[in-house]
């Protein structure tokens, strides 16, 4: 089975600051999801 790259708190994290009115774009780029 293939390892996450990602914890399940940085995931909560990036969708938090997504509520919180961030951009998509700059987040993927901030934390480096393609």
């Amino acid at each position: 089975m293939k390892r996450a790259r990602f914890t399940e708190e940085q995931i909560i994290g990036v969708l938090k600051e997504h509520e919180a009115g961030a951009k998509t774009a700059d987040l993927a780029r901030r934390h480096g999801v393609s």
